[in-house]
Order: C-alpha cells, then structure tokens, then sequence
C-alpha cells in the first residue's frame, strides 16, 4: 500500500477504495462471511493514539477484497496539516486481524 490518499481539513470525502490481496498468492481476501467487519484506525504518522475509528463498508458480498470509506462523522475536522496513517483492522466474528501495511494520508490545510 504505497499511494497517499490526499484530502483537505474539514472535509467528508473523498470516498476511498481499498482492496485487499494475499501478497504471495494475488487471491482477494475473503470478506463475505455476515459477522466480518472492516475498520480504519486513523492517527498521526508515527504516533500510536488513535483520532478516529472509521467504520468501513464491504462492496458488494465482500468476496472481491473490497471496501469503501469516507471522511464523514468529523474525522478531518480541525486536523493540522501533515502525514496521517490509517491500521485496518478486520473482525472475523471474536477474531481480529490487523493488515501489515497502513494506508498513508496526507492532509493539508482549508482555505478559510
């Protein structure tokens, strides 16, 4: 997971994608199962405190790999300028799996 996802202070989209895969085998992670839940653990580059638990959503039956979220719920309200990172964080029922690689945000200020 290497690209920045960019946005603005204030904002509530854009709506990010993600897919995940088994990085040795190229199969999309299976998120179809009804008690699988996705969330992201936004914080500030290098730091362990969490600023927000984004609740995620599974596209389509979940089986493709994919999930949508976005910035709505005040997650980028008076956030400074700078690098973010998001932990993604699967539920498989009482099962937890956290993603090696963390998405990477950059934020940058609002025009006032």
């Amino acid at each position: 997971m290497t690209d920045v996802i960019r946005a603005v202070s204030g904002d509530e989209l854009p709506e990010v994608t993600v897919s995940l895969t088994d990085e040795a085998t190229g199969v999309a992670t299976d998120l179809s199962a009804v008690d699988t839940t996705i969330a992201v653990k936004f914080h500030l580059a290098g730091s362990t405190t969490v600023l927000s638990t984004i609740t995620c959503t599974k596209v389509g039956d979940g089986t493709t790999g994919q999930f949508t979220f976005d910035f709505t719920g005040g997650v980028l309200t008076s956030l400074a300028a700078g690098a973010y990172e998001g932990d993604i964080l699967i539920t498989y029922g009482s099962d937890i799996q956290t993603v090696f690689d963390t998405l990477r945000f950059r934020i940058r200020a609002a025009v006032a």
